[in-house]
């Protein structure tokens, strides 16, 4: 019969796989689109925001006649890095996207970069993605524009006071269903970033449709009122920057709008999620999210640029865009749900790829080995909870603030952009593969583009954050090297080639005594069983409750002695541990167990009612060289069970003698 708590896990998380259903788990393309390119998709939801909110606090509404040559340059950085990552797929089949190319051609530290970078990335996020972006560093709720809650709180104004505890509910919600496995967790995420994309479709085609046949909605019809482009050219002549300070402007812009970019890499690194062919399918949706992404980032622009759409504290572009083209109807409000959908989907790119990272670099000793094993569920457990407790933690410290977030998004983005195409180029000529000019070129030029980039975000953000990030990876990449050192000390201290000889040792097993009970007379049997040379020793407390332990002992005589420790201060653990420590100081060689008679309450409750003095010296002894610990449970109410198994065996057996007995008398 399985425990409550057993009972509780597989309501959440599912009855365990069999490790042959791993095959099974694996993804088709279509559910891969909706886990592995949610992050990217859901980008559109933010990235024109993010232009805006740089450019429109400088030079106004004149920022609008920017957006589209930005973002005509962030899609053009796209499709390379997409062409460059289609390459990577069918060179690195096994996964590990930048981590294992940088480390395989580039060196352990470049690819310990690229790894540190990604991990930020996909802590980030998740905080990103779901945090609903409300500060709490003023003395109003504000709300940001560049998250999935912001979607809704801008439908419902009234939730911004509690987007916080929505954000952490909501990635407790993605832990749990990624934790009972990848496939099912893509079943349940697929339908929410499809409904995105038909409804960005409508969104996009709606608008242009409107914008061409001069059918738009009258501006009465909505509650944003549209601006003048007339006014709008007049005021950005009275803000017009010009030299340096423009150029820094747009670079700055520029930079927040390669959010836009982050998710692009997730389809190489999780090669392995998919089904066979792995290699093919996996390309397949990375042009489809390419296309997809491309689209949706362009159409979004022009329909900015055509209504004439101005970040704001109050609304999110996508929701401006929708009011006007779809109206106040359902249409709007799905096209919210969904965008809220997708944003907190993207936060499942990560939980999918983080862990998958995770127990790549614990296989390579960089991480704990728990990250590497897989849970009841065939998926990587540990790397999914753990990527659950930093975000939450990210979400409270910056109180949702997603303004804050977003400046440290994108620069591990494009700092693992530009290792891996720069590591495919070496790949290439070492290689000499057929075709390897051209697709040295490729992934040159995504190199040197993608490097510019990285640049750009780092001189553009460092002051808004992005030192912080700067900060992080190395900090993240001296964790990982440390835990590279321990293991690597590990292995070499405990390596045995079995030609050393076996040294016979003097065992001694001392027992912890506080009464002479059902629980020491088990352990005392136990102690006899392994060794000749046992000790029984008691802890001087109470004089009293000493002395007549020492009397019932010499009554019960079973041949071992009692050692009485004195004990000036009451303490019970340390006069045990200087005695074990005296035995092998006069003896070298030493081997001494010590075995502690400990008490199993049957209900949980009853833990409380009784003393953990067994716990207490099973960790006192855990650091001490040639002592062995052993504890010898007595579960409570289990000789009550025993007794009646016997009696109704006993009864079971006279039963049987009369029946025999009437039988031979017939």
């Amino acid at each position: 019969m399985p425990s409550s708590l057993t009972r509780a896990k597989r309501l959440l998380v599912g009855r365990p796989l069999a490790t042959e259903r791993l095959e099974h788990e694996r993804l088709n393309k279509k559910t891969a689109l909706a886990v592995l390119s949610s992050d990217a998709i859901s980008s559109v939801a933010y990235a024109t925001d993010q232009i805006l909110f740089v450019l429109g606090g400088a030079i106004g509404v004149v920022a609008i006649g920017y957006v589209i040559p930005i973002t005509g340059v962030i899609v053009g950085l796209l499709l390379l890095v997409g062409l460059s990552y289609r390459q990577t797929i069918f060179a690195y089949p096994n996964g590990g996207g930048s981590y294992t190319v940088a480390r395989e051609n580039l060196g352990v530290m470049p690819g310990l970069i690229a790894a540190a970078a990604l991990l930020t990335d996909y802590i980030l996020t998740v905080a990103v993605s779901i945090s609903s972006g409300v500060s709490a560093t003023r003395r109003t709720w504000e709300i940001s524009n560049s998250s999935g809650v912001a979607a809704m709180t801008s439908a419902y104004p009234s939730l911004v006071p509690h987007t916080i505890a929505i954000c952490i509910g909501a990635i407790l919600l993605l832990m749990v269903i990624n934790l009972r496995g990848v496939r099912e967790s893509g079943a349940v995420f697929s339908a929410p970033t499809y409904v995105f994309i038909v409804m960005m479709l409508a969104l996009i085609g709606i608008g242009a449709w409107r914008a061409w046949t001069g059918t738009e909605l009258p501006v009465g019809v909505v509650h944003i009122p549209k601006v003048d482009p007339v006014s709008a050219r007049l005021h950005g002549t009275a803000t017009d920057l010009a030299g340096f300070a423009l150029f820094y402007l747009l670079l700055r812009g520029f930079a927040e709008g390669c959010s836009a970019m982050t998710g692009t890499e997730a389809i190489s690194n999780g090669i392995q999620a998919f089904k066979a062919p792995a290699q093919k399918n996996a390309s397949k949706t990375l042009v489809w999210m390419v296309v997809i992404l491309g689209v949706f980032v362009l159409g979004v622009a022009y329909l900015d640029h055509h209504y004439m759409v101005m970040h704001t504290e109050q609304e999110t572009v996508l929701s401006q865009l929708g009011h006007r083209i779809l109206g106040n109807g359902p249409a709007y409000f799905l096209l919210q749900y969904s965008t809220f959908a997708v944003l907190v989907l993207a936060a499942n790119t990560a939980f999918a790829d983080f862990p998958r990272l995770s127990g790549i670099l614990a296989n390579d000793r960089f991480m704990p080995r728990q990250f590497s094993a897989r849970g009841d569920r065939l998926a990587f457990s540990n790397g999914i909870i753990m990527l659950a407790a930093v975000a939450m933690l990210l979400v409270t410290m910056f109180h949702g603030d997603t303004t804050a977030l977003v400046p440290l998004y994108a620069i591990g983005v494009f700092v693992c952009f530009t290792l891996s195409q720069t590591g495919m180029v070496v790949h290439w000529f070492r290689s000499k593969q057929e075709g390897w000019r051209w697709r040295a070129t490729l992934n040159g030029l995504g190199a040197v583009a993608t490097g510019l980039v990285s640049i750009v975000q780092v001189l553009t953000k460092f002051t808004a954050g992005g030192w912080i990030v700067v900060l992080i990876i190395p900090i993240i990449i001296w964790f990982l090297t440390t835990i590279k050192t321990h293991y690597d000390a590990f292995a070499k201290e405990i390596a045995f080639d079995g030609t050393s000889p076996i040294m016979p040792l003097h065992h001694t097993v001392v027992v912890p005594v506080a009464g002479i009970t059902k629980a020491v007379a088990g352990a005392l049997s136990y102690a006899t069983a392994i060794s000749d040379d046992v000790r029984a020793v008691a802890v001087n407390v109470d004089p009293a409750t000493t002395q007549k332990l020492h009397v019932e002992w010499e009554a019960w005589d079973i041949g071992i002695d009692l050692v009485v420790l004195d004990s000036p201060y009451r303490s019970v653990v340390r006069p045990i541990v200087a005695f074990v420590d005296a035995l092998s100081l006069n003896q070298p060689g030493e081997l001494v167990t010590v075995v502690v008679p400990e008490i199993v309450p049957r209900r949980w409750w009853e833990h409380l009612l009784h003393n953990k003095t067994a716990l207490y010296i099973r960790t006192a002894f855990l650091f001490k060289t040639n002592v062995v610990v052993t504890s010898v449970p007595f579960q409570l109410g289990h000789s009550l069970r025993l007794r009646d198994a016997f009696a109704h065996d006993e009864q079971l057996d006279e039963e049987r003698d009369e029946k025999h007995h009437v039988n031979v008398g017939a």
